[in-house]
C-alpha cells in the first residue's frame, strides 16, 4: 500500500519557521516529481511548491517564493518543505503529493496532475 505521511506541522507565531516532512512508503518516489499543496478553510487546495525527481529543479507559488524551500532526500524517500518568515495567511492544511510518472521533466502546479496524496498536516500561524 502506497502511503505519503506528512509531519512537522504545528502552531507558530508570525515570523517563525517550520519544516514539514513527507515520508513515502509502499514504493519509492525517487524517480517522480513531488509537490506540496495547501488548503485553508473555505478555500480550494492551492499549489505551494514542486521538485523534480533529481532535486535539481524547483518551482514555487509566488506567494511563498523566497520564504519556502522544497528539497528531497531520495535515499530516505522523503520530501521536505522548509517554511521561513511564516505569515498568518500561510495557515492551512499542507499536503504532500506525488506524480506517478517516472522521470518527468514537468513540475506541475495543479492538483489533477498528482496521483498520490498524503493526509495532510495542520500549520497555524498566529499574528
Amino acid at each position: 500500500q502506497v502511503q505519503l505521511v506528512e509531519s512537522g506541522g504545528g502552531l507558530v507565531q508570525a515570523g517563525d519557521s517550520l519544516r514539514l516532512s513527507c515520508a513515502a512508503s509502499g514504493r519509492t518516489f525517487s524517480k517522480n516529481t513531488m509537490g506540496w499543496f495547501r488548503q485553508a478553510p473555505g478555500k480550494e487546495r492551492e499549489f505551494v511548491a514542486a521538485i523534480s525527481w533529481t532535486g535539481g529543479r524547483t518551482y514555487y507559488a509566488d506567494s511563498v517564493k523566497g520564504r519556502f524551500a522544497i528539497s528531497r532526500d531520495n535515499a530516505k524517500n522523503t520530501v521536505y518543505l522548509q517554511m521561513n518568515s511564516l505569515k498568518p495567511e500561510d495557515t492551512a492544511v499542507y499536503y504532500c503529493a506525488a506524480d506517478a510518472t517516472y522521470y518527468s521533466i514537468n513540475l506541475y502546479d495543479t492538483t489533477g496532475k498528482y496521483d498520490y496524496w498524503g493526509q495532510g498536516t495542520q500549520v497555524t500561524v498566529s499574528s
